[in-house]
């Protein structure tokens, strides 16, 4: 068995994510419908989704710093005990507290699960790259990462609407917290990755992010700073999304679970896609990122459109493919695109711009959505990323990225 485990690492790998990721989406439907019933208050939903992204912001950067200069694989491990307690957090809060603590609770539950994401995501793009044979093997691991996730998405949801309405949050909110053993497991006892393939950082100037900014060059950089627009623009819907669900389809948990399924089902179909012309992709990022910007935004405008909720869910598996090919396919290229001694910043990098952009953009959302109503702010904030996409995709030169290692497409 441990003979079958080590020639399939990396499938045991992604099942154990993809499980992990499941349990998490119940837990994280669970608290959404929950703060959405108790208060009905899309600022506190923004909150909630800004206590899970916008720990990116002050810690990723130095999640970086520690995976290049400590290795990856400690950083992996105690990232994971560390979502363990943050989830346990959220299941005990709802047996022992309630009303105003209660909320408190979650909120903190969700911050260290956010926290921890954001050590766990840095290393674990580093670690991946060590579990791999050849580089060519990296693009099409790391995007199946991003496929593996959104089924989880699209799994999880159902099954915390369903456990909500079955035998109420407690139980959706420990199996959240339980679903991290199995990744726990997993890489301490049953993984061998090639460690000694590693490349560290030293302490001092030549390991911080500054130097992993200059050292990655003008075309990495480019990418950095456009994702983080483009994520202001469009990447509100996971904040929000139980009042965009319960406007769309009604204010049931199970209504949620489906929003949130029909965007997992569209992260599917784009992580797919990706995952298929993944090396082709990932030398074009102008084309990549300003075309997912362009579906995204689009879609976003259909959404403030006086439709039917059969064509709203459909423009929201349109916004699920367009955001997961944006998150993914920016991972992608920075990491196979920037030298091994540099992929643990670069993964912090992104994930101080990408995600934490993410929690403004659902804070913006949130303000307008009380000013102008939710339609308005899919407009508007629609429009912004589709004249980003279209200067991304006009205005940039479209020249080959290399890859270190890999020839070109």
């Amino acid at each position: 068995m441990r003979d079958w485990i080590h020639r399939n690492q990396r499938t045991t790998f992604l099942i154990a994510s993809g499980l992990s990721t499941a349990g998490s989406f119940a837990g994280i439907t669970a608290k959404g419908w929950i703060l959405m019933n108790d208060t009905a208050n899309p600022l506190l939903l923004a909150l909630h989704f800004g206590a899970l992204a916008m720990p990116s912001l002050l810690v990723s950067g130095r999640a970086g710093e520690l995976t290049d200069r400590l290795g990856c694989e400690t950083v992996l491990i105690r990232s994971q005990w560390g979502l363990l307690a943050g989830a346990a957090l959220g299941a005990i809060a709802i047996p022992l507290l309630s009303g105003f603590p209660q909320v408190v609770a979650l909120l903190l539950s969700t911050l260290v699960v956010g926290l921890s994401s954001a050590f766990e995501l840095t290393s674990r793009n580093k670690y991946c790259s060590l579990l791999v044979d050849e580089p060519e093997q990296l693009a099409p691991y790391l995007t199946s990462f991003s496929v593996v996730f959104n089924v989880g998405k699209l799994v999880g949801p159902p099954v915390g609407g369903l456990l909500l309405a079955l035998s109420g949050p407690t139980a959706a909110l420990s199996i959240d917290a339980a679903s991290y053993l199995l990744p726990i497991g997993t890489v301490l006892w049953l993984l061998k990755p090639n460690s000694e393939r590693e490349q560290r950082s030293q302490q001092g100037q030549a390991a911080s992010l500054a130097t992993a900014w200059r050292e990655c060059g003008a075309p990495l950089r480019h990418v950095l700073v456009f994702t983080a627009l483009a994520c202001l623009a469009v990447f509100f819907h996971p904040g929000l999304a139980p009042l965009i669900a319960s406007q769309v389809l009604g204010p049931s948990p199970q209504a949620l679970g489906l929003f949130t399924s029909v965007l997992a089902a569209g992260s599917i179909c784009g992580g797919l896609l990706l995952q298929r012309h993944s090396h082709w992709l990932s030398q074009r990022p102008s084309l990549l990122l300003g075309g997912c910007t362009l579906l995204t935004s689009l879609a976003q405008i259909g959404m403030a459109l006086p439709a039917a909720g059969g064509f709203k869910l459909a423009m929201s598996f349109v916004i699920g493919a367009g955001t997961a090919g944006l998150l993914a396919g920016s991972n992608l290229i920075t990491q196979v695109a920037s030298a091994p001694e540099l992929r643990g910043r670069m993964a912090g990098l992104l994930g101080q711009i990408a995600l934490g952009g993410g929690g403004v953009s659902g804070l913006v959302a949130a303000g307008l959505s009380l000013r102008v109503g939710l339609p308005a702010t899919f407009g508007l904030m629609g429009g912004m990323g589709l004249a980003l996409a279209i200067w991304e995709m006009t205005h940039r030169p479209q020249a080959l990225l290399e890859a270190p290692g890999i020839r070109s497409a």
